[in-house]
């Protein structure tokens, strides 16, 4: 069955959270094609049979990378819809029982077969269940820090506390099609002490750089650490990263606590 069409952009909403979106989708959901796909069920490999592209099962494309998000999936005539970060379509070429050619987002052909071998399956099922796998530094890191100052002494203290909060930073996988990596987020506690007394407390989260940090990037990144830098006449000053995941990426933020508690912060 020979199939073409023009790529479309990408919607940049996350269907799951997206009410308009989802409700659009939803009200089309009985043009789908229900033959193609059935047929699209099962393990895909690259043409040639030695990479695993993603399984699908249901309405759900799991892909074998276990750090991207799985996709809920529809076929519309010519189209294959991925609801994942964005609402992505690609336009099918050609299907058939064990072959599925698609254009993916940079304009190339993919060729995709389906594989029977058991050994691929039970490899991928045993993936599934461990899914989505969301990286950070895993553990917390605690750091103390005496400073004298105009003959007076401060402790300073740093701790960096790994969350549960999800961050989806959309990326390319080798076919060329749109996932989303799972990453989690952390949020650091800074305490300054002169002597005994507390002089700033805070626990940071990278809502709180939403002026110095675009929201676009902002969204994708996390909180990566929190730095000691110096201490100067304006006071205390530490640098604090927010980072995109898996890149060299980062807005390096100076956070500066004055010798009588205030926050100031700009970027470096």
């Amino acid at each position: 069955m020979n199939k073409s069409f023009a790529i479309a952009g990408s919607v940049l909403c996350i269907f799951f959270f997206s009410g308009c979106k989802g409700n659009s989708a939803l009200q089309v959901s009985q043009n789908e094609d229900r033959a193609a796909k059935e047929m699209f069920q099962g393990l895909w490999m690259n043409d040639g049979g030695e990479d695993v592209a993603f399984r699908v099962k249901g309405d759900t494309v799991y892909y074998a990378d276990s750090l991207s998000l799985p996709a809920y999936f529809q076929i519309f005539h010519d189209t294959l819809v991925l609801h994942g970060v964005s609402n992505v379509k690609y336009a099918i070429v050609k299907q058939a029982p064990h072959l599925f050619v698609f254009v993916n987002q940079n304009g190339d052909q993919v060729k995709l077969v389906k594989s029977e071998d058991p050994n691929d399956l039970a490899l991928f099922e045993a993936t599934e269940s461990r899914r989505p796998v969301a990286l950070n530094q895993n553990r917390t890191i605690k750091r103390d820090t005496v400073i004298i100052s105009s003959n007076e002494k401060y402790h300073c203290y740093v701790q960096v506390n790994p969350t549960t909060y999800k961050v989806i930073k959309p990326s390319y996988n080798d076919d060329g099609v749109e996932v989303g990596n799972a990453y989690y987020d952390n949020i650091i506690h800074l305490s300054i002490y002169k002597g005994a007394r507390r002089l700033f407390s805070k626990d940071f989260r990278k809502q709180d750089f939403t002026r110095e940090v675009p929201a676009q990037f902002l969204k994708v990144s996390i909180l990566s650490d929190l730095l000691f830098s110096k201490t100067d006449a304006e006071g205390f000053h530490y640098t604090a990263s927010i980072a995109t995941p898996d890149e060299p990426s980062s807005f390096q933020v100076d956070v500066c606590v004055t010798k009588d508690g205030k926050l100031k912060m700009q970027v470096k």
